[in-house]
Parts: C-alpha cells; structure tokens; sequence
C-alpha cells in the first residue's frame, strides 16, 4: 500500500541499525515522515540520510530526551506511529551469580524505556488533542520462552509484553491502538555471532518449524501491518515473528555460556 501513511508522522526508536532500521525504512517507503531516534548520532545520522529520514539523539531511559524525541518527530505532520525497537541487555549468567546493578539496568532499558516513549507519543497520538495513532514495540520470543541465563532480558521483555496489554486497554478510547512483536532469532550485528553457524544457531533451527533465522525485513513488514490502517481494529495483541519458535522451546546456550560461568 503505497502512500497509504503519507500526510503522518512516524518516530522509530533503535532505529539506526538493525530491526529498527528496517522497520523506519518500511514506513518510509509507504510515504510516513519518519523520524529515527537513538543514542549514536553518527550511526543515526547515515542511517537517515540511507532512508530519507529525520533523527534525533536520545536515550529511552532519559525521560525529557524521550518526550523531546516525541515532539520532534510530530513537527513534519501528526504523529501517527511509533515503533519502539530500542532495547537490549547487559544481564547474562545463572540466576545465583547475576550482577544486580546490570539486572536494573536492563530492567530499565527494556520495560521503563517502553514505558517512557509509550507515555509521551500516546499524549500526541491520543484524542481529542491528537488523531489517534499506532504504537508498536518490539519485544522478543525471551518473553514467553525462557531462554537460560539471559538473566533480565526475558524478564524485561515480559514487562513489555504486559505494558502492551495494559497500554491497549487503557489508551483504545482515545483512539491509540498497542499492539507488540516478538521476534526471534534475527540476523543483526547483535547476534552476528551466533546467526553466523556453530552449535547454537542448529539448536536454534531445530526449534524452528521454518528452519531459517530471520532477517530486519521480516520484523519491519509485521510492524507496518500493525502500524497501519490496515490493523486498524487489532489492538492489544503480541505477534510471534519467530519461523515457529514459541511452539517448543527456548535455545540452548550451554556451549557459549559455560566457557564463561563454569558448569551450569
């Protein structure tokens, strides 16, 4: 659907590389005035030169940079979408040995940042003041799957999950459709090293009834489905993008964890 968001505004989070990048460069295509946002401004800055984007450096946990970033973003046309890709994680190893101060740092990365760019794009988005609008965040298979010793992420991403419930419920009378993905494994620069082969990525495959990783493009074309007026009665809802993966099991990371924490 060419063109179907021109006359729109749309920010992307995380979005100088990888899904978020994606992601912006699909709203763009369609015509959104996007707007990417992210910690880097040289990453940030070829990448929307790439797209044919805006950007703005922000941090998701920085409260004032987050509600600058919003209104940033609203200034080329009404803000209709917001896909919140920012994320990561600094917490890995078994439950008895985590690092606490990296366990709230996650925690506040993945679930405090999400909450941070959905209050500040939903006080644009929501009626009367604004049109309405689509927030989407991305979240992963971790949340619903235990992924062994990833320590906060799977937690983290749980919360978001949760706040996508919780923000649909809310925020639907006003016109502000939530709605979540949760990808599985995609070839990013994040995981270059275990999309790239070895013991990991076949144990990954083997629980995978599409027997392939993803790539940014398969994330990006779910987000601007549930961007669009397409999903426009779809709220509330977290969408697998994962070959299959939530139907069995998380992935074994033994081989790479154990060289690290000893025997798990």
């Amino acid at each position: 659907m060419s063109g179907a968001l021109d006359g729109t505004s749309a920010l992307v989070t995380g979005g100088g590389s990888g899904i978020g990048l994606a992601c912006a460069r699909r709203l763009a295509a369609d015509g959104a005035a996007v707007t990417i946002c992210g910690r880097t401004e040289e990453r940030l800055a070829k990448a929307a030169a790439e797209i044919g984007a805006r950007y703005v450096v922000a941090d998701v946990v920085d409260e004032e940079r987050v509600e600058a970033a919003v209104r940033y973003a609203a200034e080329p046309a009404p803000l209709r979408a917001v896909v919140h890709s920012a994320g990561g994680s600094t917490s890995i190893g078994p439950l008895r040995v985590l690092d606490t101060d990296a366990w709230r740092a996650t925690l506040e990365l993945n679930a405090t940042g999400t909450m941070l760019v959905l209050k500040h794009s939903a006080r644009l988005m929501a009626r009367p003041a604004g049109d309405g609008g689509a927030f989407v965040a991305i979240s992963s298979i971790a949340a619903s799957n235990t992924h062994r010793w990833f320590g906060a992420y799977g937690v983290s991403k749980a919360a978001v999950d949760h706040l996508v419930a919780l923000g649909a419920d809310e925020l639907g009378h006003a016109g502000v459709r939530v709605n979540g993905i949760r990808p599985g494994l995609v070839r990013t620069e994040l995981v270059a090293g275990v999309a790239d082969g070895g013991p990991i990525l076949d144990d990954y495959l083997e629980c995978m009834p599409l027997g392939r990783a993803g790539e940014p493009d398969d994330i990006a074309e779910a987000a601007r489905f549930l961007a669009g007026p397409e999903s426009s009665w779809i709220t509330g809802q977290v969408v697998n993008v994962d070959g299959g993966h939530h139907l069995r099991r998380g992935p074994d990371y033994r081989s790479l964890f154990e060289p690290m924490f000893g025997e798990l």
